[in-house]
């Protein structure tokens, strides 16, 4: 596989429009997970984590007009706007693809009959396109839409097109909104918790979902990298362990074979991995699943942590904006602690991250499962840690 390099990223989340602010904020261990009453959200109190509307339209207001983009539109496209302005990227080369990822898309539209905008802008593909055309993109983009490891599939589709030469550079943006429609599916499997979640942990009772948009920008070409030591991406790989429609497999061996896969396809060992970004989305079967999964593949020593307690569970945006935190881990030799875990809760003993620590970080593996079996393992390390 050629070296593909990571030469920009972006994270907008309840903890800011920028991965700096975002990462100083884990570092920080700020959580920006708060309680909502909003009637367009849910019928009851509900723990989630929200973009600040107000600032999302007038940092958007820099570049364009509002009113013409919906609200997860505005997100992705500020996000893509931050990465390219610290990169050299051309945005209309058709040498750039772009590739999007997205579990629930403009769903927001369908709840407001008053929306201004035509009826296929629902369509995931109707999306990509709006926001190619604002970057007078010359190609296709690509648009992945598989449950909560979409995210992770976008970076190993892109890394894929990248690796076959068809093309330099991509940007992959991933991005949901939380509305009426999105909270209401979790809760009719009684997975949404009543408090904040707790990834992990012995008293953890569900997810806490969240919105936002993450960027990272991949390329082949050398001259666009910036840093003696950039951070690569070495391999990734997915699978389907064909369980049941939203019941993960309980051996976790879907999982394990998409760690292994990433493993062979990085050329890299177990031994080799400095540190695990899980899932961790704190239901129980999740959470249980993946310990079986990191303990098959004989990772139980590596510390892993999970970002949903301070995000939620982003859906498309997930894989994407937890693999930059990983990312900014390596650059700033540090471990996030998992918030909201405090006592071991699952089966196999796994090294839960339960502080901040500074240490030397050169590679990581960040997973990722969802609905319908699906399970994905991406792997970086910076250039130099062969």
């Amino acid at each position: 596989m050629n070296k593909i390099y990571t030469i920009a990223d972006n994270i907008i989340s309840s903890l800011g429009f920028t991965s700096k602010e975002n990462f100083e904020n884990l570092k920080q261990n700020k959580s920006g997970i708060k309680q909502t009453t909003d009637p367009k959200i849910t019928q009851v109190p509900m723990q989630c984590s929200l973009v600040d509307s107000g600032k999302l339209n007038s940092e958007f207001s820099k570049i364009g007009n509002p009113v013409n983009y919906t609200r997860l539109e505005k997100l992705m496209i500020l996000s893509i706007t931050d990465c390219l302005n610290q990169t050299g990227v051309n945005p209309s080369n058709k040498d750039t693809l772009f590739v999007f990822s997205s579990v629930k898309g403009n769903i927001d539209l369908i709840e407001d009959e008053n929306h201004p905008f035509e009826e296929e802008r629902i369509n995931l593909w109707a999306i990509s396109e709006t926001i190619c055309n604002f970057f007078k993109a010359k190609n296709e983009a690509i648009f992945v839409s598989n449950a909560c490891i979409s995210g992770a599939t976008a970076i190993i589709t892109a890394a894929q097109y990248l690796s076959d030469k068809n093309y330099k550079n991509a940007i992959v943006c991933g991005g949901d909104v939380i509305s009426e429609f999105t909270p209401s599916g979790f809760q009719s499997f009684k997975a949404v918790s009543d408090e904040p979640c707790k990834p992990f942990d012995a008293n953890r009772t569900g997810i806490t979902l969240g919105e936002g948009a993450g960027t990272i920008i991949l390329t082949t070409d050398k001259n666009l990298v910036k840093e003696e030591n950039p951070v690569i991406f070495r391999g990734g790989a997915n699978t389907n362990d064909a369980n049941h429609i939203s019941g993960p497999s309980r051996t976790g061996d879907g999982l394990y074979y998409a760690i292994r896969n990433a493993l062979n396809q990085a050329n890299k060992t177990n031994t080799e991995i400095d540190y695990i970004s899980g899932h961790g989305t704190a239901t129980p079967y999740n959470d249980e699943m993946e310990s079986k999964a990191i303990a098959w593949a004989d990772l139980k020593h590596v510390p892993v942590n999970s970002l949903k307690g301070y995000w939620g569970h982003t859906l498309g945006a997930a894989g994407i904006i937890e693999s930059i935190a990983g990312i900014h881990s390596i650059k700033e030799n540090c471990l996030i602690k998992t918030y909201g875990f405090s006592k071991h809760g699952v089966s196999e003993p796994i090294n839960v991250i339960n502080e901040f620590k500074e240490t030397e970080i050169k590679n990581f593996l960040k997973t990722a499962s969802g609905f319908g079996g699906s399970n994905a393992a991406v792997y970086f390390s910076e250039l130099n840690a062969d």
